[in-house]
């Protein structure tokens, strides 16, 4: 074997399991399909490279990949890094009601608790400090306030480190000098923030503690590899162990290879991991045995924004971290739903972009119509400071189903969502009623964006399920650690493996089941 083990993906499963087999003395590989990068080539203009192609990644390998089927778009990051390159930096615990029910009975809160406590040390979480609260922190405790639900509005952790000498009183506060340099646990030199609001689009003084700039070098401190633009086509049993074979883009150009490991990870994200299962099973035909489960119980996690406009009131979304604070009804307060509000927020480079943007030929109806609405407001220096982003997480039915059809355009087998509203809907719309009366409250004007309210249509930035953990091959892809029924060391460990919706942002919950992975696979010598 080339390698003890191979990571396919970078994001938090794939990242964190590669780290801690790497401090393991496991020669580790880690194939990830997106660059790497850091603030000399993050995209600002608009000619940059911001799309990933998954038609021709050769040419458009950029910054971030939407996945559009019928009434769901799935946004994914394609990095070095994965999705913690794109994502909001929220760190935080599902709450222990989530693990009850659908999830095998060995992952519980209790057992997860200490898996979740490393990631927030390893990745050196925070809240905002007292004295850097945004107009959007404001905002939502107010609207908390107002709406009798004072005592359900937190702060919540971020991976994003702080300085508690900045202030929005200092003079020119936003200039990248006063962010103050320095090195972390891990040995990578980063900066403080200094609440540029580019969170979503790579920030600018590395005040943000993405994976590139703790697990994924502690891994190369311990002799992994990283090769990005590599883009893996299969997986197929070999004596001892596994045969990955891959695309390397080079060039302009995709050149095939391969390596081989006894131990194979699978960390590509919800839909990447289970589209290159299903093409293994039915196209390969290299993982024949793999749970008829596979690609079914997919979930949004209940992803919703509802923006509100101001008149006379600064709320400044383009300052600050993206997301800072939330209302908490996950305990089925209203309504019977569990969801929480977030406050959002906008780059201003989102501005620009949908003034350029050319909806001439624009098909969809509900997407010219909010886009426009948003045009209306762009006037002035700076176009969103009346506009509050509120945004929310909910607990969906988590009952779409993943599966491989082939393409009226090119004929070649692709990744199709089945996704019915219909048992969602109701967490949806509840969602909405708090986002207008929490606007009704605040003096705001709420858009229900016509995208839902006209076509029923979704985003989401969370995709969890697909290669969901269970009992057996009656109800799961993979085991209770990840294993994937029926092919000893083959693991899927993301966002694939969660069985339903979480209802909160993921990003901590799944580096927890990732650092139970790993030490089981390490505690049982695989």
């Amino acid at each position: 074997m080339d390698f003890d083990a191979i990571v396919i993906g970078s994001g938090f499963g794939g990242a964190i399991t590669a780290c801690r087999l790497a401090e393991a003395n496991y020669k580790v590989l880690i194939l990830e399909r997106g660059r790497r990068w850091d603030k000399t080539n993050y995209p600002r203009n608009p000619g940059d490279m911001w799309v990933w192609s998954d038609e021709h990644p050769e040419k458009e390998n950029g910054w971030i990949d939407l996945a559009v089927f019928p009434h769901m778009s799935v946004a994914r990051g394609a990095a070095v890094g994965g999705g913690s390159l794109i994502y909001a930096n929220i760190s935080c615990e599902a709450p222990a009601s989530v693990f009850q029910s659908g999830w095998p009975p060995e992952v519980t809160f209790a057992e997860l608790k200490p898996y979740y406590d490393r990631v927030a040390q390893f990745m050196n979480v925070q809240t905002v400090p007292a004295n850097q609260w945004t107009n959007r922190m404001r905002l939502m405790q107010e609207g908390a306030q107002k709406t009798g639900n004072a005592d359900r509005f937190k702060q919540l952790e971020l991976a994003v480190s702080f300085d508690k000498d900045w202030s929005y009183a200092l003079p020119d506060p936003f200039n990248i000098i006063h962010s103050k340099r320095f090195v972390n646990a891990q040995g990578v030199e980063q900066g403080t923030c200094v609440h540029l609001g580019n969170c979503d689009i790579g920030c600018d003084v590395d005040a943000k503690n993405t994976l590139d700039r703790n697990y994924i070098p502690w891994a190369e401190k311990h002799g992994a590899e990283v090769r990005p633009l590599h883009l893996v086509t299969s997986i197929e049993p070999v004596d001892g162990g596994y045969r990955v074979s891959y695309d390397r883009i080079d060039s302009g150009a995709r050149q095939p290879g391969s390596q081989t490991a006894r131990l194979v990870v699978v960390a590509a994200g919800s839909l990447g991991s289970t589209e290159l299962l299903l093409r293994c099973r039915e196209i390969h035909q290299s993982l024949p045995n793999i749970s008829p489960f596979l690609g079914r119980n997919w979930s949004s996690n209940g992803d919703f924004l509802t923006p509100a406009f101001y008149s006379g009131r600064d709320v400044s979304p383009s300052q600050g971290p993206t997301i800072t604070c939330a209302i908490d009804f996950l305990d089925r307060g209203d309504n019977g739903q569990s969801f929480w509000i977030e406050d959002g927020g906008f780059p201003n480079l989102l501005a620009d972009w949908l003034r350029r943007l050319d909806t001439s030929e624009t098909k969809n109806m509900a997407a010219k119509l909010l886009i426009d609405a948003f045009r209306h407001m762009l006037t002035g220096a700076e176009p969103f400071r009346n506009v509050m982003p509120w945004f929310a997480q909910g607990v969906d039915a988590a009952n779409g189903t993943l599966s491989l059809h082939h393409s009226l355009f090119s004929g070649k087998p692709c990744l199709n969502l089945a996704w019915d509203i219909g048992k969602s809907k109701q967490v949806i719309d509840t969602i909405v009623a708090m986002h207008l009366k929490l606007a009704a409250a605040t003096g705001g004007h709420p858009v229900v964006p016509p995208t839902w309210s006209l076509a029923h249509d979704l985003i989401t930035p969370h995709p969890l399920g697909g290669c969901g953990m269970g009992d057996s091959m009656t109800n799961g892809v993979v085991n209770h650690a990840g294993e994937v029924f029926n092919y000893r060391n083959l693991y899927v460990i993301d966002g694939a493996i969660v069985p339903e919706a979480l209802g909160v942002n993921p990003s901590r919950t799944i580096g927890a089941l990732a650092e139970r992975a790993a030490a089981i696979i390490c505690s049982e010598g695989r």
